[in-house]
């Protein structure tokens, strides 16, 4: 992998042998992204024999390709150190963060106040932490975890780090296990659930298994057994929005305190537990630098395990 690219001139000496478009070559020799050496074309900072190159220039072997990356420029948006922040595991390239239930990943329609995880992460040492991503001084938000859902959740610190865990996500090599309580009893020890999903055509908020949805994977394992409950590890093995939810909802076992997917005593969950009881355990994957695993886990939060406890109780006296 790449060393991640600092601001400055570099010059990439083409090799013998290497064919394609001067994009890619750029983005396979720096682990910048090729969005970002587009805009880094379009404005004049790649060059070769002093003269400025098109994204789509077949390069030629023997050329000194010139690169001028700038510094990167601060975000537009506010530090907020009150938030508290988990961090599970740290070097270099990534954060791994444990974010907790109710906690936005970052600013979107409604939640652009100081109020998100980005916030909280602009706020450590002053954002010096991260060394830019697509010329923007700010943390690499690779992947996403529901405002509801908590747990496990990478941040890349730099573009090259980005890069390597995109493309992990994208060739499902992180694998990312979740817990779950659900509703009923869950027949097999063991499963898979394989459902297209997309938008929900009565619902255009939420998202159903559909014909002709995008296709998608979750496996399971029955971690342990309750009184009109089950307690799931599960592998997100592809990443659409709301999957387990979804996944689970479609099989007639919905996840304990979801607002949305399921009726009834599934959206209160056992005693009225008052959030959605899904948590990001634990995170497999490469590291950027030179592709040592790491794993992370986080253990549930309190609520969660009180919820479980009262369950054991309820099963003791069954």
């Amino acid at each position: 992998m790449a060393e991640p690219t600092v601001a400055g001139i570099r010059t990439l000496r083409v090799p013998d042998g290497v064919r394609g478009r001067v994009d890619r070559f750029v983005a396979d020799a720096t682990g910048l992204s090729r969005s970002y050496i587009q805009k880094l074309i379009s404005d004049g900072r790649l060059t070769a024999n002093g003269i400025p190159i098109r994204a789509n220039m077949m390069i030629v072997p023997g050329t000194d390709v010139v690169l001028d990356v700038p510094e990167p420029v601060a975000l537009d948006l506010a530090p907020s150190p009150d938030i508290p922040l988990h961090i599970v595991y740290e070097d270099d390239d990534l954060l791994i963060v444990d974010k907790p239930f109710g906690l936005v990943v970052h600013p979107s329609a409604g939640h652009h106040d100081g109020d998100t995880l980005v916030n909280a992460l602009l706020a450590r040492a002053g954002g010096e932490d991260y060394g830019g991503i697509a010329g923007v001084a700010r943390p690499g938000i690779v992947h996403r975890l529901d405002r509801d859902t908590s747990g496990l959740l990478m941040v890349a610190k730099h573009d090259t780090a980005q890069t390597s865990l995109m493309a992990q996500l994208k060739a499902r090599r992180v694998r990312k296990t979740y817990l779950a309580l659900v509703l009923g009893g869950v027949n097999a020890a063991v499963g898979r659930i394989e459902a297209p999903i997309g938008r929900d055509p009565k619902h255009r908020t939420r998202m159903a298994v559909v014909p002709d949805g995008r296709p998608s994977t979750t496996g399971y394992r029955v971690r342990e057994r309750f009184v009109g409950w089950t307690l799931l590890e599960l592998d997100l093995v592809t990443g659409r929005t709301h999957q387990i939810r979804v996944h689970l909802d479609a099989i007639g076992h919905p996840v304990a305190g979801d607002p949305v997917y399921g009726t009834g005593t599934s959206r209160r969950g056992p005693e009225d537990l008052g959030r959605l009881f899904l948590h990001a355990w634990r995170l497999e994957l490469a590291s950027p630098s030179d592709g040592h695993l790491i794993r992370a886990e986080a253990p549930l939060p309190a609520e969660l395990e009180v919820a479980l406890d009262g369950l054991r109780a309820a099963e003791a006296a069954h």
